[in-house]
C-alpha cells in the first residue's frame, strides 16, 4: 500500500462531500498475516485446495481485512490522526481474492457540530464492483483559536 503522508484535518476543516481514497493489492502474505494476527484460520483464506471446492474457486481475503483498509483512510487521511472510531456498519457484497486491487473511498456524508462527529460513507471496490460498503461514525478533533486540537466528550 502506497499511502500519502499523514494529514490531520480538524472538524472545522471538514465539509460534506469531501473524499479520500487509497488502493491496496491484496497479497497472499497479507492474508496469512491477518490470519495469524486474528486467529481466523478458516481454510477458505489459507488453503488453495479447500478454496477450489467452494463457490469462490480461489482463496479469498478475510472480510474484516478488507474492512480494515477503511481504518487506514480514517486514521491517516480523512479525518486523520486523532480521529476516534465510534461505530462502523459493514455490508459485504462480493469476495476479495488474492491479487485483487481494492480501492477504498471514504466520503463525508454528515457533520454533527455539537459532538464534533462525522458520519462517513465507506465503499470498497474491485475493478469497479462494490465488494464492501457501510458507514463509519468518528469523533474528530476540534481546533481552538490557538490551533490546539481539543476532543469534546
Amino acid at each position: 500500500m502506497n499511502l500519502p503522508p499523514l494529514r490531520t484535518l480538524f472538524f472545522e476543516d471538514l465539509s460534506v462531500g469531501m473524499a479520500e481514497a487509497l488502493q491496496k493489492t491484496v497479497s497472499a502474505s497479507d492474508v496469512v498475516g491477518f490470519a495469524q494476527l486474528t486467529g481466523d484460520r478458516n481454510p477458505i483464506h489459507l488453503s488453495e485446495h479447500f478454496a477450489a471446492r467452494t463457490t469462490f474457486k480461489k482463496r479469498i481475503a478475510h472480510g474484516l481485512y478488507t474492512a480494515s483498509l477503511i481504518s487506514a483512510v480514517l486514521g491517516t487521511r480523512l479525518p486523520g490522526p486523532g480521529a476516534i472510531y465510534i461505530s462502523q456498519t459493514l455490508n459485504f457484497r462480493a469476495p476479495v481474492k488474492i491479487g485483487d486491487t481494492v480501492t477504498v473511498t471514504v466520503t463525508v456524508a454528515e457533520l454533527v457540530p455539537e459532538k464534533t462527529r462525522a458520519r462517513l460513507s465507506c465503499v470498497c471496490t474491485v475493478g469497479g464492483e462494490v465488494v464492501l460498503e457501510g458507514e463509519a461514525l468518528v469523533k474528530v478533533p476540534s481546533q481552538e483559536k490557538g490551533g490546539r486540537p481539543v476532543m469534546k466528550l
